[in-house]
C-alpha cells in the first residue's frame, strides 16, 4: 500500500473508530437499560475497536495490527448479527435458550461467525486445504456481508408500523456498509485480489452509516416495540436467502472450474455463470416455483397457511377490477384461483330462466359448451351441503360424498381439480371449477374454509351484478314503453282525426275543396305516422337539435285543423314570436292543449289562444269555458302518466306535454275551476338567432 493509500487508509478507518467510540460512551449510559442497548453496546464497541487497529496498521504497516483488525472485524458482524437478532426476536423469549430463542437464524450467523474466525486463522498460518485459505476467507466474508442484508431485510418486513419510523435510520447505516462489504468482496473474489482502493475507504463507508445508527438509538431508546411477522415477509427473506447461498454456490463452482478447468478454464467459467444467472432469472419468473416456496414457508412457518388480511384485500382488489359484468366471471374464477395456486378455471353461472348452469366465464382453461340442470345431482350436492367437491378426493374415496354422481362433462374437463358453489343465501348462483394446481397442495379445513368463505362474497358480488343489469334491463323496457305511449297516444289523435274525416265524406264527397282539405289530412296523417315510427326505431329524443318555430304559424295552422273538424278557435297574436324547439313537438303540445280545451267544453262555450310576449319568453295562452277541474285533480293527478278525465283518454298526453316544455326550459301552468273554465299558460324560450329568422317574422307580421 502507498503512502497516500496508507493516510487515506488512516483518516478512513480512525473516523469509523473515533465515531463508534462516541456512540460506545453514549449507549454505556444506558447500559441498565435493557438487553437490546447492551447487545448494541458490544457491536459498537467492536466496531471502534476495528477502527482503531485498522488505524493502527494504515500509521505502522505492522502485521500484528492487520490481524487484529481482521479478526476484530469478523467478531464485530458476529456483534451485530446478535444485535439484529436480538431485535428480531420477541423479548418474551429472552429467558429462553439460544437455540429456541433465535432459531435457525441464530445458528446461521453464529456458524458463519465461527467460520469467518477460522478462515482468517488459516489464512494467517497458510492452510490451503481444500482451497487456497485467501479465497476461503473472501467467500466467508461474502456470505457474512450477504447474511447481514438479509437480518436487516427481516427486521424491516417484520417490524410495526409504528416502531418503523424509529428503525428505519439503523436499516440505512447498516445495509449501506454491508452493500459496501458485498461489493469489496465481490470484486475480490472476481478477480482474485482485493481492490487497494475500495479497501482503504472502506472504513468511510462505515464511519458514513454510524450517524445513522445514532439516531435510531435516540428514537428507540431501549429498542422496546412489537413485532408483526407477515408471511409475505417470511417469504422475501427466504427467498432472499436461497438467491444468497444459490450465488455463492455458483461463484465458488466458477471458481473451481477456472481453477481445474487449465486454457479453457476463463471460457467456461464466463459459460457457466451467465447460464446461473439465466436459471436464477428463469426461477424468479416461476410461477410454479414460487407458489411451491410460498406452500413450504407457510407450511413450516407458520400456524396458518394463509396470511388473511393480505389475501382478503387482493381477493376484493380483484373483484372490483373494472370490466362490468362480461369480465366480473372472469375475475371471480382467477380470485378463487389464486388462493389455491391454481393455474385457471371456469364459472358456470345460472341461466336467466333458471333452469340450467352454463360456462359464463373461463381463465386458462378451454371454453365448454356444457350445461348443467339446476335439478341435477351436482347441484342439489352444491346446494345442500355447501361443500367444496375436491376430484382426486372424489376419485379415491367417492363414499365421502355421500353417493354424488359426477356429469360426464366434468369428468371430461382436463386438469379438474375443485368444484367450487357459489351461493346466495339459499339459492345457488354458480359454481367454479379450479384447474390442479401449479404445486403440491393439501386441501385442509382451513383451504376449505378460506374457499367457501371467498365463495360467499363472490357470489354476493355476482348477485348484486346480475340484478343491476336486470334493472338497467327492466329501465330500457320502462323507457321503450313510456315512449310507446307516446306513440299510441299520438296515433289514437290520428285515428280520431281520419275517423272523423270518413263521418264527413259521404256528405261531402262531391266538394271539390272537402277532397283538397281530405287529401292533405290523409297526406299530413301519414307523414305524422312515419315520423311517430322512427320515434319509435330510434328514441324519443329527436334527431334534430332545437331551432326557431314561428308561434304565430303554429296557432294559425292549428286554429284551420280544428275548424276543418267543425270547431271554432279564436286566435289573437300581440306580437309574432320565434321560440325555440323543435315544430312538430310544439305543435302537437299545443294542440293536444286545444283538443283537451275543445273536450272539456260544449258547443255553444267559447276556446281560445292567446300569443304575447312575457319578459324574455314567449307566451301562449289556451282557455276554456268548459267543465274546469277541480285543485286536488290538477296537483295530484293532472302531469302525472295514465291519469285522465276522459272516459276513452289515456292520461299520457298532459304528461308529455309537461315534460318536454320543462326540457326546453319553459313552464307549464294551469288556473281552472269546475264549470267555470280552464287557462293553461305555457312559456317557452325565445329564439335569439340576432337576425334572420326573428326579422323575417316581424316583416310578414307589419305585412
Amino acid at each position: 500500500m502507498g503512502s497516500k493509500m496508507a493516510m487515506i487508509a488512516a483518516w478512513s478507518y480512525g473516523l469509523a473508530g473515533v465515531l463508534a467510540a462516541f456512540l460506545m460512551l453514549y449507549l454505556a449510559s444506558g447500559w441498565r437499560a435493557g438487553g437490546r442497548s447492551r447487545a448494541m453496546f458490544l457491536a459498537v464497541a467492536l466496531s471502534a475497536l476495528w477502527g482503531m487497529l485498522a488505524l493502527a496498521f494504515a500509521l505502522t504497516q505492522q502485521g500484528l495490527f492487520l490481524v487484529g483488525s481482521l479478526l476484530t472485524d469478523t467478531l464485530r458482524f458476529g456483534g451485530w448479527y446478535f444485535f439484529l437478532l436480538v431485535l428480531i426476536k420477541p423479548e418474551a423469549a429472552e429467558v429462553d435458550s439460544w437455540s429456541r430463542r433465535f432459531g435457525w437464524l441464530g445458528g446461521i450467523a453464529l456458524l458463519l461467525t465461527v467460520a469467518g474466525f477460522g478462515s482468517q486463522m488459516l489464512a494467517l498460518f497458510g492452510v490451503d486445504s481444500p482451497m487456497p485459505a485467501q479465497r476461503t476467507a473472501l467467500l466467508v466474508s461474502l456470505a457474512m456481508s450477504v447474511f447481514g442484508l438479509v437480518l436487516i431485510e427481516q427486521l424491516f418486513r417484520k417490524v410495526s408500523p409504528d416502531f418503523r419510523w424509529s428503525i428505519k435510520p439503523l436499516c440505512l447505516g447498516l445495509g449501506g456498509a454491508f452493500l459496501f462489504d458485498l461489493y469489496l468482496y465481490s470484486d475480490a473474489l472476481l478477480f482474485n485480489r482485493v481492490d487497494v482502493d475500495a479497501f482503504s475507504v472502506r472504513g468511510f463507508a462505515h464511519a458514513l452509516g454510524l450517524p445513522l445508527i445514532a439516531l435510531s438509538a435516540i428514537r428507540s431508546h431501549d429498542w422496546k416495540r412489537r413485532l408483526v411477522m407477515s408471511q409475505r415477509a417470511a417469504l422475501q427473506s427466504v427467498t432472499l436467502l436461497i438467491v444468497g447461498v444459490y450465488l455463492l454456490f455458483m461463484a465458488s463452482a466458477g471458481y473451481y472450474v477456472r481453477f481445474f478447468g487449465g486454457e479453457w478454464g476463463r471460457a467456461v467459467q464466463m459459460a457457466l455463470l451467465f447460464a446461473a444467472l439465466l436459471v436464477l432469472v428463469a426461477l424468479t419468473f416461476s410461477g410454479s416455483m414460487r407458489a411451491r416456496l410460498r406452500v413450504q414457508v407457510g407450511k413450516h412457518f407458520f400456524s396458518y397457511r394463509y396470511d388473511y388480511r393480505e389475501e382478503w384485500l387482493r381477493f376484493t382488489q380483484t373483484l372490483s377490477s373494472q370490466g362490468g359484468f362480461s369480465a366480473m366471471g372472469q375475475h371471480v374464477v382467477r380470485g378463487l384461483a389464486d388462493m389455491v395456486e391454481s393455474p385457471g378455471g371456469g364459472l358456470w353461472l345460472k341461466d336467466p330462466s333458471g333452469r340450467f348452469f352454463a360456462q359464463a366465464a373461463c381463465w386458462n382453461m378451454p371454453v365448454s359448451a356444457a350445461t348443467e340442470d339446476e335439478g341435477s345431482a351436482l347441484c342439489q350436492f352444491l346446494l345442500n351441503s355447501g361443500w367444496v367437491i375436491n376430484l382426486e378426493e372424489y376419485r379415491s374415496l367417492p363414499r365421502r360424498y355421500d353417493g354424488l354422481d359426477l356429469p360426464a362433462w366434468l369428468v371430461e374437463v382436463p386438469n379438474a381439480w375443485l368444484v367450487v358453489p357459489l351461493n346466495t343465501g339459499s339459492e345457488l348462483i354458480a359454481f367454479v371449477v379450479l384447474a390442479t394446481a401449479r404445486t403440491r397442495v393439501d386441501v385442509n379445513w382451513e383451504v376449505n374454509d378460506l374457499l367457501k368463505t371467498a365463495a360467499r362474497q363472490a357470489g354476493a358480488f355476482l348477485g348484486q351484478m346480475q340484478a343491476s343489469e336486470a334493472l338497467l334491463e327492466v329501465r330500457k323496457f320502462d323507457s321503450f314503453n313510456r315512449m310507446s305511449a307516446f306513440v299510441v297516444h299520438d296515433l289514437k289523435n290520428i285515428v280520431a282525426q281520419l275517423s272523423l274525416m270518413l263521418k264527413n265524406a259521404e256528405r261531402h264527397r262531391d266538394n271539390p275543396e272537402f277532397q283538397k282539405d281530405m287529401l292533405m289530412t290523409v297526406e299530413h296523417s301519414v307523414e305524422r305516422m312515419r315520423q311517430l315510427m322512427m320515434q319509435l326505431r330510434e328514441g324519443a329524443t329527436p334527431l334534430d337539435g332545437p331551432r326557431g318555430i314561428d308561434l304565430a304559424d303554429v296557432l294559425r295552422r292549428i286554429q284551420t285543423a280544428k275548424s276543418g273538424q267543425g270547431r271554432s278557435v279564436d286566435v289573437k297574436i300581440e306580437e309574432r314570436l320565434v321560440a325555440r324547439g323543435h315544430e312538430e313537438r310544439i305543435e302537437r303540445v299545443i294542440g293536444h292543449l286545444v283538443q283537451n280545451a275543445l273536450d272539456a267544453t260544449n258547443a255553444n262555450g267559447r276556446v281560445w289562444m292567446r300569443l304575447a310576449r312575457q319578459g324574455t319568453q314567449a307566451l301562449v295562452e289556451v282557455g276554456d269555458t268548459g267543465h274546469g277541474m277541480s285543485p286536488e285533480f290538477i296537483r295530484e293527478r293532472l302531469f302525472k302518466p295514465f291519469q285522465t278525465t276522459k272516459p276513452t283518454g289515456m292520461g299520457i298526453g298532459a304528461y308529455e306535454s309537461f315534460q318536454y316544455v320543462h326540457e326546453l326550459g319553459g313552464k307549464l301552468s294551469v288556473d281552472s275551476a269546475v264549470d267555470v273554465g280552464t287557462q293553461v299558460s305555457l312559456l317557452l324560450p325565445l329564439f335569439d338567432s340576432g337576425t334572420g329568422l326573428q326579422s323575417d317574422a316581424s316583416a310578414k307580421e307589419t305585412e
